[in-house]
């Protein structure tokens, strides 16, 4: 069971390098690793679970962030009475929207234990083409916070963190075109 010792903090030179692809069909140790981080995520959403064994909650998990620098990733949440759940491989951006979107209250990340403020401004939709962890290829529409979420943890396969995004100068700027999300 992963626990938050295995969650790599900010620093770690795992987090900034571009994660390599995985072979399709999967290895079983990648089927593995998608399994044990949605179960992470899963269980940092159940509050006893949670409670007991000190977890941070978090909707989303990237391989790259619990040391592993392969293109796995992993999101489970629910909104606007959806559940997005998914368990990808190799994913990538294959279009997106011209507008832009950023969370009110901003974004945090299981490897950065401190609070960063400011907008994380990021494509308000997205359309996502991935393996799903038995191989088949998946294309996924998302708009709004679930692309939000998506985009968050594919930048950790290409070595990117959210406060990157963050305008240096101003960082409650809000580009235009943008909306908000609370």
């Amino acid at each position: 069971m992963l626990l938050m010792k295995d969650i790599v903090r900010d620093g770690h030179p795992v987090l900034r390098k571009k994660a390599a692809e995985v072979t399709i069909p999967p290895l079983k140790e990648d089927v593995e690793i998608l399994e044990d981080m949605l179960t992470f995520i899963k269980n940092s959403q159940d509050e006893e679970i949670a409670e007991k064994y000190h977890l941070r909650s978090g909707v989303g998990l990237a391989a790259p962030q619990i040391g592993i620098s392969k293109q796995l990733l992993v999101v489970h949440f629910e909104y606007d009475d959806q559940l997005y759940s998914y368990q990808l491989m190799n994913p990538k951006i294959i279009s997106h929207s011209v507008q832009k979107a950023f969370l009110g209250g901003g974004e945090g990340c299981l490897s950065v234990d401190e609070v960063i403020e400011g907008y994380v401004p990021r494509n308000a939709k997205i359309t996502v083409r991935a393996f799903d962890i038995n191989g088949n290829p998946v294309k996924i529409r998302l708009k709004g916070y679930p692309a939000i979420v998506m985009q968050h943890e594919i930048d950790h396969l290409n070595g990117i963190m959210f406060y990157d995004h963050i305008n240096k100068e101003n960082p409650f700027h809000i580009p235009e075109n943008a909306k908000i999300i609370e």
